[in-house]
């Protein structure tokens, strides 16, 4: 996988956004082991302790500490960069912080995407852009059936509902701006990627569960769920991650056929309960509690949500490596590392990193 993908990347230019967030910063560091050259766009990191300084971000890309929502600084920095591959990952990605800040959500995912894409009509050059949605983007009637690409998409809350609006805007881009049939002429490519709930070491974010654990864990309390019987589609970060690339390096072969959207997510058998995510994890600590917590009048969160992969297995060649119990392992190792030796923790990231790809 490694040498297949360095293939790719190697020598490349990268533009990504959402670079300092989770999974913008193992994107990173795998972009920067692959010997790709980044320029990274997004907000500053939030704590000292967020992954982007762990890794040493400001060492491995060329950093820019700024908005999407200040459409002429990205489309200077894209189009002073001209770069080889758009990943756009920066997000307001958090369902319960959306209903905080609606409006802002839907300007930063939908508005914010629209800029990216504005920005990369002005190259005129090949750009291969993969533009990073949710799981969440789907109408979700909390059934059984997981959901497929060409399924309707919707969303109950703001965050959900700023992603359905942003797959929306590229759709509407691509067949405006990006018509395959005018690919010769324009040379870009467009794909989506629509991932779920992922885990993995340096996630600090409020109120997501492996964040919790760990906090919880540090101050030597019991961890609070609020939803036990919530079903999510559980993986560990570096899943989607390697997807990601793998789809931008289909798209720069084969560009009219990859021009689409697809799910990353795990197995069926992998959708998993919160109640029983947290219990694996505890096992995979060695110890811990936790409380459930159910407070009336909490905002609308979905209780049931499975994604079908079949289409990136098929076409993409791509499939998840780990089980939830391994990926919850991986995450709490990380975290285990972390707290006995902070100093190591970006050498044990480049190890993780390596080992997955060479499983």
């Amino acid at each position: 996988m490694f040498k297949k993908l360095q293939q790719t990347y190697q020598g490349k230019k990268v533009f990504l956004t959402g670079h300092t967030g989770f999974k913008g910063a193992w994107m990173l560091k795998t972009l920067s082991l692959l010997g790709a050259e980044v320029k990274g766009f997004a907000l500053a990191p939030q704590t000292p302790n967020d992954l982007y300084h762990l890794i040493d971000g400001d060492a491995i890309c060329e950093s820019v500490i700024a908005d999407l929502r200040d459409k002429k600084r990205l489309e200077e920095e894209i189009h002073s960069f001209q770069p080889d591959f758009v990943f756009h990952l920066a997000a307001q990605p958090l369902v319960r912080l959306s209903y905080e800040i609606p409006s802002e959500t839907f300007m930063v995912n939908a508005i914010g995407t629209a800029h990216v894409l504005d920005a990369v009509r002005l190259l005129d050059k090949k750009c291969d852009l993969v533009l990073i949605t949710t799981d969440k983007v789907y109408h979700n009637n909390e059934w059984l059936y997981p959901y497929r690409e060409n399924d309707r998409l919707g969303g109950y809350d703001p965050y959900s509902a700023s992603k359905a609006c942003t797959e929306l805007v590229i759709d509407s881009y691509r067949s405006s701006f990006f018509n395959t049939k005018s690919y010769p002429t324009h040379k870009k490519a467009i794909a989506v990627a629509r991932a779920g709930n992922v885990i993995g070491g340096g996630d600090w974010s409020q109120a997501l569960l492996i964040p919790d654990i760990a906090k919880a864990k540090e101050k030597k309390k019991p961890v609070v769920i609020r939803n036990p019987n919530s079903v999510r589609p559980w993986q560990h970060v570096l899943e989607p991650v390697i997807g990601y690339l793998l789809l931008g390096a289909h798209l720069a072969v084969n560009p009219l056929q990859f021009s689409q959207a697809y799910n990353f997510g795990p197995h069926l058998s992998d959708a998993l309960p919160v109640e029983e995510m947290l219990k694996l994890a505890i096992a995979s600590w060695g110890k811990g509690e936790y409380v459930v917590e159910q407070v009336e009048g909490q905002p609308h969160e979905a209780g049931l949500l499975k994604l079908d992969i079949s289409k990136a297995i098929n076409e993409l060649n791509w499939q998840p490596k780990m089980n939830a119990q391994q990926a919850v392992s991986m995450t709490m190792d990380w975290y285990s590392e972390f707290a006995k030796n902070k100093e190591n923790i970006s050498d044990f990231t480049e190890l993780q990193i390596n080992n997955f790809m060479d499983a």
